[in-house]
C-alpha cells in the first residue's frame, strides 16, 4: 500500500542555473549537488531531485508541482518570483493564493497557501461546474 509522496525529480538542462533557481528564487533547503543532479529537502521530509537531462521535453499539459507557502508569506514569496522576470503561465482560479510559474527549463510549477482541507471545504460549498460528484470522505474528517 502507498503510505505517501517519496521525491519528485525534474528532468534539467543545467544544473548550475535550475540549483540556482530552486535555492536561491524558491527557496529549497539543499542537500546536496553534484555535476548531473541536486537533491533538496523540504520541511515535511519531502525531498525534491533534479537529474540534468538533455533529452527533457516541456510537457504542454497542466501537470504541474505545487510548494507550500505560509499565507503571511504568500505576498512576499511571489511578489520575488515575478521581480525576478519569471513567467508565469496561468491565473490563479482556484481556492486560495496561489502563483502558476513556469522554472529555467519549462516545468510547471506552483506555490500555494492552502491545503487540501481547505480546497475541499470550498469545492463542497460550489458545486456548480462540478457533475456527478463523489464524496470519499466524511463531513468531520474536513
Amino acid at each position: 500500500m502507498i503510505k505517501g509522496m517519496n521525491h519528485v525529480t525534474l528532468a534539467v538542462t543545467d544544473i548550475e542555473r535550475s540549483f540556482d533557481f530552486y535555492h536561491n528564487l524558491i527557496g529549497l533547503k539543499p542537500l546536496v549537488k553534484w555535476h548531473r543532479g541536486a537533491y533538496f529537502l523540504l520541511e515535511d521530509g519531502f525531498w525534491f531531485c533534479l537529474n540534468v537531462d538533455q533529452n527533457r521535453i516541456a510537457a504542454p499539459c497542466y501537470t504541474h508541482y505545487a510548494f507550500s507557502v505560509a499565507a503571511d508569506d504568500f505576498d512576499a514569496t511571489s511578489e520575488r518570483i515575478v521581480e525576478a522576470g519569471v513567467h508565469v503561465f496561468k491565473e490563479n482560479t482556484s481556492p486560495g493564493e496561489s502563483l502558476y510559474f513556469l522554472d529555467p527549463d519549462g516545468h510547471k510549477l506552483e506555490i500555494h497557501a492552502s491545503n487540501w482541507r481547505d480546497r475541499v471545504a470550498a469545492k463542497k460549498a460550489d458545486l456548480g461546474p462540478w457533475r456527478d460528484v463523489q464524496w470519499f470522505i466524511r463531513e468531520g474528517e474536513l
